[in-house]
């Protein structure tokens, strides 16, 4: 798989997380990668627009389907009005900042991965009686020879990353894993029409819903199965900070891989058990920011004036 190097933010972790960690009686280690992603600064200050922005960018690839991004290509306010009606500012959740990051993860993972949206999840869970919930992004990675991997990922918003947070994303993985959860994926996948429309190989789509026919084992699915795993998190080592030194970058580095180590850790402890488990590629992806509040209360704020227009 060629990764973009379209992201908007430094990278300064993209490695796989057997040549980061340091406990040679952790295994497996091959099926999982570590990414650690940065913003930076500007006038002596974190740059929330450009993380805002970054937001505003890819929002419609989670809240607006295929066919409602095409039928406003070329309005830009328009998808943006469209896609701000189908957040869902009254659920409890939203102050904790879950819609904000999914949608960061739509975008890292349209720009880093060059991952297709086969299932604009917001979009779906507004529109269909709760039949989209599960995962937190659904995406086709199409890779050399027309091969494809199927990518479910989770995002988490957290005030902290210290090892008792880590326990309900590792939950929350666990529960995407699951033979029903996963088969309902497969199905909300080939039940809409998105995949007909972004993957344009017809091929390549007939093997893609081949494997994800209920009657297809799981077992043969978990192979091209990835699971991306952001999290968005306030940091102190950020908020303290007024530019881009190296020696933040290493601070952050150093931090990111203990957080790494014992993420993976836990989750190797809690769900390492799972048929296949080491067939399952897992990716962390970690990105600090300053304080989560401003961020999660600037996002609702730009909500309420599009829901408005």
């Amino acid at each position: 798989m060629t990764m973009n190097t379209n992201i908007v933010f430094e990278v300064l972790i993209n490695e796989t997380f057997s040549t980061i960690n340091t406990n040679a009686m952790l295994t497996p280690t091959n099926n999982k990668t570590v990414l650690s992603l940065i913003n930076d600064f500007e006038d002596g200050k974190w740059r929330y627009a450009k993380f805002q922005n970054f937001i505003w960018d890819n929002i419609i690839e989670t809240a607006l389907s295929k066919n409602e991004r095409e039928k406003l290509v070329n309005q830009d306010h328009s998808r943006l009005t469209a896609a701000a009606k189908n957040l869902r500012l009254t659920d409890n959740d939203i102050g904790k900042g879950s819609e904000l990051a999914e949608i960061v993860l739509y975008g890292i993972m349209k720009q880093h991965y060059g991952a297709l949206s086969v299932v604009p999840k917001i979009f779906y869970k507004q529109n269909s009686q709760d039949n989209a919930k599960g995962a937190d992004s659904v995406h086709i990675v199409l890779e050399d020879n027309n091969d494809f991997s199927i990518w479910f990922g989770e995002a988490k918003f957290y005030n902290s990353l210290e090892d008792a947070r880590l326990d309900s994303i590792i939950e929350s993985v666990n529960n995407s894993l699951q033979t029903e959860k996963l088969k309902k994926e497969n199905s909300i996948i080939t039940n809409v029409s998105d995949i007909d429309l972004v993957v344009e190989d017809e091929n390549v789509r007939d093997k893609i819903k081949a494997l994800l026919k209920n009657e297809i084992s799981i077992d043969k699915l978990k192979p091209k199965l990835h699971i991306p795993i952001l999290l968005l998190h306030e940091c102190s080592k950020t908020k303290g900070c007024t530019e881009l030194t190296d020696n933040y970058k290493k601070d952050i580095v150093a931090y990111h891989k203990d957080r790494a180590q014992s993420y993976f850790l836990k989750q190797i402890s809690k769900i390492g058990t799972i048929h296949k488990y080491s067939d399952i590629t897992f990716h962390l992806i970690l990105f600090p920011v300053p304080d989560k509040k401003a961020i999660v209360d600037k996002f609702i704020s730009n909500v309420e004036h599009y829901k408005n227009q």
